[in-house]
């Protein structure tokens, strides 16, 4: 839990929601453990704040007007300053399509609505921890390069900032080469056991890392999970 006393900055959180009252609890409880809270009221908006409050962590409403978080999530994926920043969607809905579109658009979590103020603090709290350990992690039997200090991948001498999400997945697979991570075990170490996502949440960010450094790195184990491929060029 955050401490007020501490000397080191309060990460800062950008709330975005079309509804006043959500964003009053919502903000009221953020400040309340000493978190640096700024909010919007919709997608436009919260790329015009975000860029110049730069947030540690966005929290965004997906049904919004003039620019949904979806959207918005797209156009901050694509600023250089903005693009390693932890987005988690807080929404109503809960259905699977909306779930893949927005892990699609770069998002890192998806926390339906309802939720208690206590158990969104909690899941903020693991989000910022996760993404805040520095170490850097190095095979040489593969051409890949995890420096989670900097929290970029090198594969084949290219670089690559990826969404927090994927850059833990892989990170993960990376901690143990050659070993076969179950999907239960993906899910309970990237996402936490608290939270619930839909079956294809893994499929959506392994294919989305093929995709940025290329099809050999990562193995499917059919019917059990994924490893890294020791043997990849």
């Amino acid at each position: 839990m955050p401490n007020k006393n501490e000397l080191k900055p309060m990460p800062k959180i950008l709330l975005v929601d079309d509804e006043p009252d959500i964003i009053e609890i919502i903000q009221y409880h953020l400040e309340k453990e000493g978190y640096l809270v700024k909010s919007a009221t919709n997608g436009l908006e919260c790329l015009s704040v975000a860029k110049s409050f730069v947030p540690d962590l966005i929290l965004l409403d997906v049904m919004m007007p003039e620019m949904d978080g979806i959207e918005a999530c797209v156009e901050l994926r694509k600023d250089n300053v903005l693009k390693g920043t932890l987005i988690a969607f807080l929404t109503a809905r809960s259905e699977d399509y909306s779930q893949v579109a927005g892990l699609d658009s770069g998002a890192d979590d998806y926390i339906a609505k309802p939720i208690k103020p206590r158990v969104l603090l909690s899941k903020i709290n693991a989000l910022l921890r996760r993404s805040s350990v520095n170490q850097v992690i190095k095979n040489d039997k593969v051409s890949l390069e995890i420096n989670r200090d900097k929290y970029i991948v090198i594969c084949d001498g290219k670089e690559f900032t990826l969404p927090k999400k994927e850059f833990e997945l892989l990170a993960l697979l990376f901690s143990k080469p050659g070993n076969v991570f179950t999907r239960e075990a993906i899910l309970a170490k990237v996402w936490g056991d608290d939270i619930v996502v839909g079956d294809r949440t893994i499929d959506v960010h392994i294919r989305k890392l093929r995709e940025k450094i290329g099809d050999g790195h990562i193995k499917t184990i059919k019917g059990v999970g994924y490893k890294l491929n020791l043997s990849a060029n």
